[in-house]
């Protein structure tokens, strides 16, 4: 078995303003995102990294990092006697460059001179903001026994999907031919191509690119002398495509991409799922996150159906069904909580503001209604308020909450008054 971790040097993408992910980005980077009710975006590729023994990391952001370089600063610490690192590099200006990113290889191409101080073979590039569990270990093994100069990561989509998406055509080398970004449905039927046969059957006959990649580090320098190439999926992997041997690796397990309000609610309500496509209990591919030294949940006369509660929660509500309940969370006696991602909180409030009458409480209150909802961070949410939403609300934005597609989103520390109804 060839040892590919030493290596092999991840570059995480952070990823632009996260404007569809609006308000959860609104004072924080998209990586740094809350989900599944403990961890955060981030740690989704670094596990990832850590469990195929990758361990040399640079993640690349540019807006409102502060919380992610905590996160990772207070997270990831590994032997002093090991080269492994996870390090934030934000957007900088130098004297050559006074420009923002302007897209996912110009963050590359900008980052550059930090990447070479390092000895690596092959750069594994990553997305910070896709939910999923893959071995790239495998994908690089794969990468050098077809003597490819770059992978692609794929996954088979039906006709539905393959419009969304940058979609690729194979050989029968799998090496990958030809390439169309979001086609139209009247295209398709010229870009199938060969998939196992369980994918067949799904009518998973596309492969769709992950936005995953390997470069040999030789390529990757020259790929990067270009300026006038600002974005992978546009521009470098087009024009590769037939001029450098480029592969698909492909992959057939849980995959979402974290795009917008929707898909974000729906990949973290799925963990409440018997048995979910997204597995946090496996031992062999765990999630790494910030280790807190939180008290056990508690839970007080609550009748809890399809729900995943995360450390330290005190839990008085009548009912809690299909929500994910995120660390230290409060939520009183009476409330109902029904299909709502609650993120929790960053802190404990001392006990004299909580039976403070004049104070709103973070967490919710009692007697309250909360559906179809996220609730970002330190939320206070008063008693006898009502949260429905739902396709019946329209695309609305307050200092307070905002929704989209439906879902109803409180803001990070915002203070919903008692008997408030949306």
């Amino acid at each position: 078995m060839i040892m590919v971790g030493k290596r092999v040097l991840a570059i995480i993408l952070g990823g632009g303003q996260g404007s569809r992910l609006h308000p959860l980005t609104e004072s924080r980077s998209k990586p740094a995102v809350p989900i599944a009710g403990k961890y955060r975006l981030v740690d989704i590729p670094i596990s990832n990294c850590i469990n195929s023994d990758i361990k040399r990391m640079f993640v690349l952001t540019q807006f409102n990092s502060a919380s992610l370089n905590r996160h990772i600063k207070d997270t990831y610490h590994f032997s002093f006697f090991s080269s492994a690192f996870v390090d934030v590099l934000a957007a900088e200006q130098t004297p050559g460059n006074s420009k923002w990113f302007q897209g996912t290889a110009d963050a590359v191409r900008q980052s550059m001179h930090h990447f070479l101080r390092h000895e690596f073979d092959y750069a594994l590039i990553l997305s910070g903001d896709q939910l999923y569990q893959m071995d790239y270990a495998e994908m690089v093994r794969k990468h050098e026994e077809c003597n490819a100069e770059i992978s692609i990561a794929t996954i088979p989509v039906n006709a539905k999907d393959a419009t969304s998406f940058g979609i690729l055509k194979t050989n029968d080398k799998n090496d990958i031919t030809s390439f169309i970004e979001k086609p139209d449905g009247s295209l398709l039927k010229d870009w199938t191509s060969e998939v196992s046969q369980s994918m067949k059957d799904q009518g998973r006959n596309y492969l769709a690119s992950m936005g995953i990649y390997v470069f040999n580090k030789e390529l990757l320098v020259k790929l990067m002398a270009n300026p006038k190439t600002n974005d992978f999926g546009k521009e470098i992997i087009p024009d590769a495509i037939g001029s450098h041997k480029v592969i698909s690796h492909q992959y057939e397990g849980y995959w979402t991409d974290i795009g917008n309000i929707d898909s974000f609610f729906e990949a973290n309500l799925g963990l409440t799922d018997d048995f979910p496509q997204f597995d946090l209990y496996s031992k062999a591919k765990r999630i790494y996150t910030h280790a807190r030294m939180l008290p056990t949940t508690k839970v007080s006369g609550t009748l809890l159906d399809k729900t995943v509660l995360a450390d330290g929660c005190i839990i008085n509500a009548a009912k809690i069904e299909h929500s994910v309940i995120g660390i230290r969370s409060r939520i009183d006696a009476e409330s109902v909580v029904i299909n709502t991602y609650m993120m929790g909180g960053d802190y404990y409030q001392p006990l004299e503001e909580i039976i403070d009458p004049s104070i709103t409480s973070m967490g919710i209150g009692s007697r309250c209604f909360i559906k179809n909802a996220i609730l970002d961070k330190n939320c206070s949410i008063g008693d006898d308020v009502k949260i429905n939403g739902g396709k019946h609300l329209k695309d609305t934005e307050t200092d307070t909450y905002a929704i989209r597609d439906g879902i109803v989103v409180v803001k990070k520390g915002a203070v919903i008054p008692n008997g408030f109804n949306i």
